[in-house]
């Protein structure tokens, strides 16, 4: 009950920052948005953002279920009209002494709706917290993953800095699918981590005797919609392309990888020792005009991944 009370004190669209008419799609983008930024972990100095994040939570929660929305949405009539009513009251006490026992009971049947509507509310928070909330723990896993993301290709970009050189080159990007039912929980034996640890793991080629990964992977998505679907993006060209030669997966059901971007022209793919051969470079340093074009190109990077995340969220929705 004390839960319910606060939930109906705050004022959940304007914690979203959202008019109380935005559909569910505007509600979800409002919380991701407000989310990102108030996260505690990206705010650990700050003692409130637990409590913040908590009630963004709370908002998404009731806003996105169609009962509780309603319910709420019912309170915080009842709470604008008796707040207009009070004010009609003061301004008007003086001149109508008469009408104050009418008043009196008009406010006391308003106390009664209020108390009705504070009921039915409480009565669908309880049923989502015995339910559980889906979608919530869905944003949560998103937002997750998209924190985890920023980590690493934060620190991915700081190691690699000493080692790029001025060129430009567009990222590889390779679309990866898999057999799986619709409505498969497992996605056909495929999660986030597993994927990443199938382009992540360390390869043995037996010709040459030698042991060879990949490379850093600067972003991974994983469609929540369409099972058996997903974008993988490599820092260097060579390791999508030993990637596309070695990787299958789990041999039960294969991985099928084609190019989305970054595909070598006219050439042949170099064997894993030679991927593993350092590139030289004409000096051990970085001039200030290479550190700029690297700069000017992590951003061009940062915005490609930005649209290809928009693209597969597009692709979900149809």
């Amino acid at each position: 009950s004390d839960k319910m009370a606060d939930i109906a004190k705050l004022d959940l669209y304007g914690l979203l920052e959202i008019d109380p008419s935005a559909d569910e799609k505007t509600i979800k983008k409002a919380y991701r948005k407000k989310a990102l930024t108030c996260h505690p972990d990206k705010n650990p100095d700050n003692p409130k953002a637990a409590d913040l994040f908590h009630q963004l939570s709370k908002a998404l929660e009731v806003l996105t279920d169609v009962a509780a929305k309603a319910a709420y949405d019912k309170v915080l009539r009842a709470r604008k009209q008796t707040e207009i009513r009070n004010r009609h009251l003061d301004s008007k006490r003086k001149k109508f002494k008469d009408d104050l026992d009418a008043r009196e009971q008009a406010a006391a049947a308003e106390r009664t709706a209020d108390i009705t509507a504070a009921r039915d509310l409480e009565a669908e928070i309880k049923r989502l917290r015995e339910e559980g909330s889906r979608q919530l723990e869905q944003e949560r896993e998103l937002l997750r993953q998209q924190l985890a993301r920023e980590k690493e290709a934060k620190g991915t970009a700081e190691a690699s800095i000493c080692q790029s050189n001025s060129t430009e080159v567009e990222t590889p990007k390779l679309k990866v699918k898999w057999k799986s039912k619709k409505g498969d929980e497992t996605n056909g034996g495929y999660s986030y981590d597993f994927l990443m640890s199938c382009f992540r793991k360390a390869r043995f080629q037996y010709c040459t005797h030698l042991s060879y990964m990949y490379g850093d992977i600067l972003n991974l998505l994983v469609s929540r919609k369409k099972n058996g679907s997903a974008v993988v993006e490599f820092s260097q060209q060579q390791a999508a392309v030993m990637a596309v030669q070695y990787e299958v997966g789990n041999p039960g059901n294969p991985l099928q990888l084609s190019w989305l971007s970054g595909k070598p022209e006219g050439q042949h793919p170099a064997t894993p020792a030679a991927a593993a051969a350092p590139t030289p470079t004409s000096s051990s340093t970085v001039s200030d005009q290479d550190f700029e074009n690297l700069v000017l190109m992590r951003m061009r990077q940062a915005q490609e991944r930005k649209r290809l995340a928009e693209q597969m969220q597009a692709e979900d929705e149809e």
